[in-house]
């Protein structure tokens, strides 16, 4: 974990004491959510997982359950969401997204191109632990084309490492050549290009290609392709290029328009808070005309807000 995350292990931490005070927390006449949400966020992932062990051990049942049954909305599913681990979170959103009628493209993109190659390795193994399938099968079964094909080299958790100083030229020319140059695209060079070199190497192969074609490749991508491929290559440029100022537009795009996407904004500020939330929170300063902290406050309410500020960590206005 890098040190960029707002929040941190308590020191002096007492999983049998945070046991206590979330059961009465929740027992008697109504629930203390207040004393909930300040006790969780308070505290670092790993201490959570001990705290969940340590209810099971003093009360006989599973935490996250007893929670469940006290809580509702946003802010079950935001509370809920901090007692997993990192990984199995993942794993729960992918699999989520996956099953059911329709699959909900955005977040097999947001996920498997903001991961790392470590990352996406944990999460093959615990994702067929739990399901007792692959997550590529699982993926390919509910998708087709380049996109499946992106999708599958993604999930080789294998993207050579250092920049290949030899190919930097010849992989721009070979996207320039698949794509501006070409009637028609050839989707298979973006694919294989994007989906296999490290994010130092695309760098310097999208400053070339910028020479060669005068055109950024985000807007190359934009005007060659379409629909969820579109959107999965344009992802992995951008993460390419900056994961936290990624996910700080993934998250403005949560908020901003009609309604919320409660489900991308939920799994980013969990998912983040322990690595580069602080990073997301200056790119997000950087990009918009606001900060994070604003916006979650204007655009949720109530014990649901409460906890994505404390996620959050401060306000950059």
């Amino acid at each position: 974990m890098s040190g960029r995350g707002t929040i941190k292990a308590q020191s002096g931490f007492n999983a049998n004491a945070d046991a206590e005070a979330l059961r009465k927390a929740m027992k008697g006449f109504g629930t203390d959510e207040a004393a909930i949400l300040q006790l969780l966020t308070a505290r670092s992932n790993a201490q959570r997982q001990q705290i969940k062990a340590a209810y099971k051990t003093l009360y006989g049942k599973d935490l996250v359950s007893e929670l469940k049954s006290e809580l509702t909305r946003e802010f079950e599913t935001l509370i809920v969401a901090l007692m997993e681990t990192p990984t199995m979170y993942d794993v729960k959103c992918l699999k989520s997204a996956i099953k059911g009628a329709g699959t909900c493209e955005k977040v097999l993109i947001h996920i498997l191109s903001s991961r790392t190659c470590n990352e996406i390795q944990e999460i093959n193994k615990a994702y067929k632990q739990e399901y007792g399938e692959s997550l590529e099968h699982d993926v390919t079964g509910d998708t087709a084309g380049a996109f499946r094909q992106l999708l599958v080299i993604l999930l080789q958790a294998s993207r050579q490492q250092g920049v290949q100083e030899a190919n930097i030229q010849s992989d721009a020319k070979a996207l320039f050549d698949a794509g501006e140059k070409k009637f028609g695209t050839d989707e298979e060079q973006f694919v294989t290009i994007l989906g296999n070199r490290s994010h130092e190497h695309l760098r310097k192969v999208f400053a070339e290609y910028m020479k060669l074609s005068g055109f950024q490749i985000e807007e190359s991508i934009t005007r060659e392709t379409s629909g969820h491929l579109k959107e999965l290559l344009l992802a992995v440029v951008k993460c390419a290029r900056s994961v936290p100022a990624y996910l700080a537009e993934c998250l403005y795009y949560a908020m901003k328009g009609t309604g919320t996407d409660d489900h991308t904004l939920i799994e980013i500020m969990v998912s983040r808070s322990e690595i580069d939330i602080l990073d997301i929170r200056a790119e997000f300063r950087r990009m918009f005309a606001t900060s994070l902290y604003k916006l979650i406050q204007g655009d949720t309410s109530g014990d649901y807000c409460k906890t994505l500020l404390l996620l959050c960590g401060g306000d950059d206005a």
